[in-house]
């Protein structure tokens, strides 16, 4: 069994409030250089991802995706959702309807393309939209999910707060996103995975300097309890973190604040 921190409610919320600019101080970057970036790399992103993980990308994925089970959501929004495997994923849990947003429109256009040779086409479709002003009405979705992207927000709180407001009251949110390993070996080892490996091999293929950009992305994200608070202030709750594979990548897992009576299905 994976270990996992559950953070507890009691918390004092006002508190951690004043003190989220702390929690995220971060380098940012703005949404057209990100969009360029991964404009950019499209062509061989898919490839990468699973070259670079040596395909364990997809285990995680499942793994995330096992959180929504339970929940039987039947809207749900994939947001970054780049060449949307984590929607492709999200489809097995046999929703209504899923929509995946990114503010890169090559990466749509592969999504797109994906969703057509899957036959997906009806059921999963795709919009250019940025995180943080998504153009959906309050409580539109029965779950959000993330898969590798949140840490490239521009502004990390804002969009954390546009996710669980189309989210309807009681409604799931998962992320999955990559940290750094506590182990003292797996840090070192990754660290030079990340600074000398993955630039080289990306650069090889494809864009270097987003290859470069990516794993700096993960070292200045306010991974773990320090993410989990984030969500707390954003208006998430009964928050679960569990680390995978050394603690590589991260799932978050919670629910928003508020009672409903919607979902399961019909």
């Amino acid at each position: 069994m994976e270990p996992q921190a559950v953070l507890s409610n009691s918390k004092n919320i006002t508190a951690t409030k004043q003190n989220s600019s702390t929690i995220s101080d971060r380098r940012t970057y703005t949404p057209e250089y990100v969009r360029s970036l991964f404009d950019g790399i499209a062509p061989r992103y898919d490839f990468l991802n699973h070259f670079l993980s040596s395909g364990i990308d997809v285990f995680w994925r499942k793994k995330a995706v096992g959180f929504l089970r339970d929940h039987h959501p039947q809207k749900i929004l994939d947001i970054a959702t780049g060449t949307g495997d984590l929607a492709f994923e999200v489809s097995k849990l046999r929703p209504k309807s899923i929509i995946g947003v990114d503010i890169a429109p090559a990466m749509l256009d592969i999504a797109r393309r994906k969703a057509n040779k899957k036959g997906l086409e009806t059921l999963v479709s795709f919009i250019e939209a940025q995180a943080e002003s998504l153009p959906f009405a309050t409580g539109t979705f029965d779950a959000v999910t993330v898969g590798f992207g949140v840490r490239n927000f521009s502004r990390l709180e804002s969009g954390l707060k546009e996710m669980v407001r189309v989210v309807r009251p009681a409604g799931v949110l998962v992320v999955l996103e990559f940290s750094r390993p506590r182990s003292p070996l797996m840090s070192r080892l990754y660290g030079f995975y990340s600074k000398r490996v993955l630039p080289f091999v990306g650069g090889s293929f494809s864009n270097k300097e987003a290859y470069e950009y990516l794993p700096s992305t993960i070292q200045e994200f306010p991974d773990g309890e320090r993410f989990g608070r984030l969500l707390e202030v954003a208006g998430v709750q009964d928050i679960r973190i569990v680390p995978l594979t050394f603690g590589i990548v991260t799932i978050y897992y919670g629910t928003k604040s508020g009672n409903s009576k919607r979902g399961g299905r019909d």
